[in-house]
């Protein structure tokens, strides 16, 4: 039987968000509506994030936030931590080649303080090999929390002896692990829930919020082109009012 060709999805005459940040949940529930394992779930959840990399390059997304493991999500059993590890280091041996030739430039979230060694050396790799891929920029947050990016900003900046009289937004900013790229215009929550969850904190303060139903492994091109859609019904007015005709 011939596959299904993809539908065609035009996004002719709307806006694309330069930046979209993903809140990526439901993997645990996804899972267990089809009596498997949480692991199960986490690993779909990994398989899927191709198919919104390759949405993000076809749509013209520039920038892809993704939350991949928070500094809360240590405290998950054991065994659910260790089965995530192994994910993110299968991934990143499996998908690395393949992302560069796509043009995917992987940047890292978060702190690897910790973590062990044998992993940070294979981030590592897989940021030099990408470094100067411009297609998509792959923010992935691990270990990321958003308070402690902001004590980590504050501390670097009380470091370099910055006085308070100098300290802007636009100063602060260039101390996030995000410095240097456009906050992110859309944040999507997948699994249908209502929270922040500690993720980009600051640099969302204005971004406009899609809460969508399916579990993050269903979340696929057709519900981000919805989320794109959604977007542009919004007015973006960063705190301000339109101007009175």
């Amino acid at each position: 039987m011939a596959a299904r060709s993809q539908q065609t999805l035009d996004l002719t005459g709307y806006v694309v968000p330069t930046h979209v940040a993903i809140i990526m949940d439901g993997n645990g529930r996804w899972a267990r509506q089809r009596g498997l394992p949480r692991q199960a779930g986490h690993r779909q959840g990994a398989e899927n994030l191709r198919r919104i990399i390759n949405a993000c390059v076809e749509f013209g997304v520039k920038i892809l936030t993704i939350y991949a493991f928070s500094t809360e999500n240590w405290g998950r059993p054991e065994k659910e931590v260790r089965g995530l590890m192994r994910i993110f280091a299968r991934v990143l041996d499996q998908e690395i080649n393949d992302l560069s030739a796509q043009g995917v430039c992987l940047h890292h979230l978060g702190d690897l303080t910790g973590i062990d060694p044998k992993f940070q050396d294979k981030v590592r790799r897989a940021i030099e090999l990408t470094k100067d891929n411009n297609t998509l920029i792959l923010n992935v947050a691990f270990n990321y929390g958003g308070r402690a990016e902001i004590l980590h900003a504050i501390k670097q900046i009380l470091d370099d002896g910055v006085s308070p009289d100098d300290l802007t937004e636009d100063l602060f900013s260039s101390y996030l692990f995000t410095a240097g790229l456009p906050d992110p215009d859309l944040v999507i929550r997948t699994s249908g829930e209502l929270r922040i969850s500690n993720f980009l904190i600051w640099q969302a303060a204005y971004a406009e919020y899609y809460p969508a139903a399916a579990f993050w492994p269903d979340f696929g091109r057709e519900e981000l082109y919805k989320a794109i859609v959604a977007y542009n019904q919004r007015e973006r007015r960063f705190g301000l009012v339109p101007e009175e005709t």
